[in-house]
């Protein structure tokens, strides 16, 4: 016990004295940033993609879209994203003679992999009842209206518990970033540990912080799902 004491010691005195606090509120930040704006360009992109590939592949050019995302899902699906995060700041910027910080590439390459995984849960809540696709197309709505107005919205109630996981793994996933110069709240606490040799109270902290943030994250949603079943209710 007293030799915990003395590493919680000497980790408050690095957070405090030391300003580590400073790190970490930057790598939280961070953090969230990362994962948030990754959740909203993934959620734009794969619904995109989720409703380019549930369009009736009667003519060719929804083959062709179709192909491509598909393609384009197999992509980020079957490869670690911290090996995109390389391939993107060492190896496309370059070559593009691009510019961008190691937050904003981590926001892009993090929006890019989980459109591919929003893609397929979006594909997989759009099969909602075929009738109401129908009733929209009954009225004179054109196909994009009617997903638009009438099965995107059904499909964001049946997903929003999958999203929240996304968010959740998105968060946890942020702590690879340091691959490109990023600084998280891996790297925060890393910081800290490395200034007086003692890991163990900051990587617990860290993990603390860590549950924290996925339980406020799990309430979050269980409140919106209640939220939306009252919704139901009244209608």
């Amino acid at each position: 016990m007293g030799n915990f004491s003395l590493k919680f010691d000497k980790f408050w005195e690095t957070f405090i004295k030391y300003n580590g606090y400073v790190k970490v509120l930057e790598g939280l930040k961070n953090t969230l940033t990362i994962a948030v704006l990754g959740l909203i360009i993934g959620i734009v992109i794969g619904t995109l993609i989720a409703t380019a590939r549930v369009i009736p592949q009667y003519k060719v050019l929804p083959r062709i879209l179709n192909k491509i995302c598909s393609f384009y899902v197999a992509l980020f699906r079957g490869t670690p994203i911290v090996v995109q995060l390389l391939v993107f700041y060492y190896v496309l910027l370059p070559l593009m003679g691009s510019r961008m910080t190691g937050i904003q590439v981590a926001v892009m390459v993090f929006g890019l992999n989980s459109a591919a995984y929003i893609s397929e849960i979006m594909r997989g809540g759009m099969s909602v009842d075929s009738g109401q696709m129908e009733a929209g197309r009954a009225v004179g709505l054109s196909f994009g209206t009617t997903m638009l107005k009438i099965v995107i919205p059904q499909a964001v109630k049946n997903i929003l518990p999958t999203m929240g996981n996304e968010l959740i793994a998105l968060i946890k996933d942020t702590s690879v970033v340091s691959f490109v110069g990023a600084t998280d709240l891996y790297v925060a606490f890393s910081f800290i540990g490395s200034s007086n040799y003692e890991f163990m109270v900051p990587y617990l902290v860290m993990a603390l912080i860590y549950i924290v943030l996925v339980l406020i994250i799990s309430f979050a949603i269980k409140l919106m799902e209640r939220s939306l079943r009252r919704s139901d209710r009244r209608n």
